[in-house]
């Protein structure tokens, strides 16, 4: 019990002393929290100074912090804004990474588990990490961050469905049906949702809003705790149930005053940033095996590798995502963009080495190189869009509101 209210007060601790990190380093270079708190995690996790110790219930809290973050994922895309030509273009460059990147699994992988495995980390795209990246820049509303939110929700929902199908225990042919019914399930209760007026809900969320009751906040929670369980119980991965929770959340709450939206905006912001995320990638980093990466020179050479595929075999089918007219700049952007990749590397290696499908050099490598491009992909592409002309494709310069407005204005990317 001691060590494990040594380990919460330490994580506690790293969570102030990441973003103060990435404050003290911003004049000199724009580096996303996430690292910080994963090499934090590494620096006093087992790895290093062995100050905090894995445990199971700070597993179970990351788990919470892995499935918050992919249900602001699901909150925050629009999908009025990205459908047509920036989604349709998104899936496509989508399946050609996930059929490169088994196909390189299949090149270094010891088993097509392992492939399947390596394919699907290499074809994510990180659009939880990307998302606060792209608001802080002002970029969001720009073609630009249309076509890289675009990308990011192929890159995650992509491969979510592709670990329900080749991770579910099942035959490819019922985890499919199983994996459809779920689909068809959350679909109608989003359709549903969007038709029906809710003035009961938005009546007791404004009345609540700023009281003990925080109708609001308990309603996501249960609406997320239900489909994490649903998308658990028939066999699916979790990570779908969150991503589908956000959306339904999205739907349900579309009507409501403007306001009131924008107050429950910043209470998942608080309870996902401020909480739960933090220590999903504080326990990242306290679970990385650096003994296996320094213990073989072979896994350590794997990283400059994987960092490079993420760029060919995730950055360069993203091209089919830029926008009309684009600047080389943009379409470097786009490739960086595209290529950055982290929370599902992390979950997909972690069920990969839970099965012992593959090692934990492996593992660890994939996770390297994920860290690395969240670090490097994301500020290198910000410097392509510096570097671009005046009359170059942005919104405007102030403009830092969040995509998911419903109610905002935008221009539809014509087909």
């Amino acid at each position: 019990m001691q060590g494990l209210s040594t380990s919460l007060v330490l994580i506690a601790l790293l969570a102030i002393a990441a973003p103060l990190a990435a404050r003290f380093l911003d004049r000199v270079v724009k580096v996303p929290i996430v690292v910080f708190e994963i090499v934090l995690g590494i620096m006093l996790g087992p790895s290093l100074l062995g100050w905090i110790q894995p445990t199971e219930f700070i597993d179970t809290l990351a788990q919470f912090g892995l499935a918050m973050l992919f249900f602001v994922a699901g909150n925050e895309i629009d999908f009025a804004v990205i459908r047509g030509r920036p989604v349709n273009r998104a899936a496509a460059g989508w399946v050609i990474s996930l059929a490169a990147g088994i196909g390189a699994g299949f090149v270094l992988g010891p088993s097509p588990a392992a492939a399947v495995i390596i394919g699907v980390a290499l074809c994510s795209t990180a659009l939880g990490a990307l998302l606060p990246i792209l608001r802080d820049a002002g970029e969001l509303r720009s073609p630009m961050g249309i076509a890289v939110t675009a990308l990011g929700a192929a890159g995650e929902f992509g491969p979510l469905v592709a670990i329900s199908l080749f991770f579910s225990g099942r035959e490819l042919g019922p985890a499919t049906a199983v994996l459809l019914g779920f689909v068809l399930l959350t679909g109608l209760a989003i359709f549903l949702a969007s038709r029906a007026r809710h003035t009961l809900l938005h009546s007791q969320v404004t009345r609540t809003l700023h009281t003990s009751g925080q109708f609001a906040v308990r309603s996501i929670m249960f609406i997320l705790t239900v489909l994490v369980v649903l998308s658990m119980v028939v066999g699916l991965d979790m990570l779908l149930g969150a991503f589908a929770a956000g959306v339904l959340w999205k739907v349900a709450i579309a009507r409501a005053p403007e306001q009131d939206r924008h107050v429950i905006e910043t209470k998942i912001d608080a309870v996902a940033f401020g909480f739960l995320v933090p220590i999903f990638f504080i326990d990242t980093g306290i679970d990385f095996d650096l003994r296996a990466l320094t213990a073989s020179p072979a896994a350590l050479a794997l990283i400059p590798l994987f960092l490079l595929l993420l760029l060919v075999v995730r950055g360069l089918p993203s091209l089919l995502a830029v926008p009309p007219k684009s600047t080389p700049a943009d379409k470097r952007a786009i490739v960086l963009f595209g290529a950055t990749g982290l929370p599902i590397i992390v979950a997909v290696t972690a069920i990969g080495r839970n099965e012992g499908l593959i090692s934990s050099g492996i593992a660890s490598a994939l996770v390297g190189a994920g860290m690395l491009s969240v670090l490097l992909f994301p500020l290198l592409a910000l410097r392509q869009q510096h570097r671009k002309p005046s009359a170059r494709l942005r919104g405007p310069k102030n403009s830092r509101r969040k995509v998911a407005r419903v109610d905002a204005p935008v221009k539809h990317v014509s087909e």
